[in-house]
């Protein structure tokens, strides 16, 4: 079951928190599947969200290129058909993720439908949900042919816990104050447990 947060009572600002913060956890998977593959540079990913929490923080002035910053970021995304293991799945999604981190700042707040924000937030969920998919298979002992429910896998710990964070974080958000501080504490809530959304421990 998707995810569906009413993004409209959260302000662009506040958006473009929400985001960089379930990026946070996102960003272990891209740096697994880099370290593993040999593909990427995982510390320009890195270095671009530390820019937007700059951003985010009103009283540094940071002028940013974003179209320089998504070609840059184009350059480090995989194609799946070049890859024959999972990894490069939630790799790309951090990409894309990213790709539509830059496009919502670029909007200016002007986009009122929120595509980008909630792309940003399926992505999350859809890493989430594939690499649940995989392991329940897995723990069936079949290779093909094997029909898991949604309901198993919206049952599985990992699974539940991706819904709760993004609640969580939604939550703690909408009454936040702009500033820097907010933006601690908003990493801070997506991090205390010290792993990735696929439950990768962050190094």
């Amino acid at each position: 079951m998707a995810i569906h947060l009413p993004f409209a009572k959260l302000s662009h600002w506040h958006q473009i928190a929400f985001s960089a913060a379930l990026l946070e956890r996102m960003l272990p998977n891209y740096q697994m599947f880099s370290e593993t593959a040999q593909f990427g540079d995982f510390s320009l990913i890195r270095n671009q969200l530390d820019l937007i929490w700059q951003w985010l923080d009103k009283n540094q002035a940071v002028n940013i290129n974003i179209n320089a910053q998504l070609s840059k970021l184009e350059e480090q995304t995989p194609d799946p058909q070049e890859f024959d293991f999972f990894g490069v799945f939630p790799a790309l999604d951090v990409c894309m993720a990213l790709m539509s981190l830059w496009q919502l700042i670029q909007s200016h707040g002007k986009d009122k439908s929120h595509d980008d924000v909630m792309s940003i937030s399926k992505l999350s969920h859809n890493s989430v949900s594939y690499y649940v998919e995989l392991l329940l298979i897995e723990e069936d002992g079949s290779e093909e042919g094997v029909d898991i429910e949604a309901s198993q896998i919206n049952a599985h710990p990992l699974m539940a816990w991706e819904k709760d964070t993004q609640n969580e974080l939604f939550d703690f958000l909408k009454l936040a104050a702009e500033n820097k501080r907010s933006c601690q504490l908003a990493k801070a809530l997506v991090l205390s447990e010290g792993l990735s959304n696929l439950g990768i421990e962050i190094s």
